[in-house]
């Protein structure tokens, strides 16, 4: 795949940045400018029940949004292909930075503070680290998925154990 369009704009794929449970994420590149473009898929998920996943992105865009949650923009949607494009924020996940050793505790506050903002909308986001990048020493959820608030997937009590090389964390890495 060398191309995607959004809308009737054409994007250079540069490459994939990551696929989840509800797509592909693509750098993409138009007229100089980077951009993440994402591409629904429907593959199945054990785990994880979708609905429409499109209007869900949407959804939750404008949730996380309200929220005041740190999140890249969302520049264009093309419903009908199942396309997302948004702002590429440059920098390491947080995943990144705890495989290569490195100390992570100092974007806590940060992540708790996001953690904070969500419940007071009865929102969970995903506190996997693959989800959080690290800007000019911000931290951005540049996942837009979110989901009524369960205390079982907090931060405190799911996501703070894949933030350092913790048992789960080290399982995880040895299962990729």
């Amino acid at each position: 795949m060398d191309e995607l369009s959004v809308n009737n704009n054409s994007y250079s794929i540069i490459r994939l940045l990551g696929h989840g449970k509800g797509g592909y994420s693509y750098l993409a590149k138009r007229k100089g400018a980077l951009y993440v473009l994402k591409q629904i898929h429907h593959e199945p998920c054990d785990y994880y029940n979708f609905g429409n996943k499109i209007e869900a992105e949407l959804n939750d865009y404008r949730r996380l949004k309200d929220a005041g949650i740190r999140i890249p923009l969302m520049i264009d949607a093309d419903v009908p292909n199942e396309r997302i494009l948004k702002e590429y924020i440059e920098g390491p996940t947080i995943f990144e930075l705890v495989k290569e050793g490195k100390y992570v505790e100092e974007f806590f506050p940060q992540v708790r503070d996001m953690a904070r903002l969500s419940h007071k909308k009865n929102l969970n986001i995903d506190y996997f680290p693959t989800n959080f990048v690290v800007r000019d020493g911000l931290l951005y959820y540049i996942d837009y998925e979110c989901n009524e608030y369960m205390e079982e997937w907090s931060f405190e009590n799911w996501g703070i154990k894949y933030w350092s090389q913790t048992p789960e964390f080290k399982e995880y890495i040895n299962y990729l």
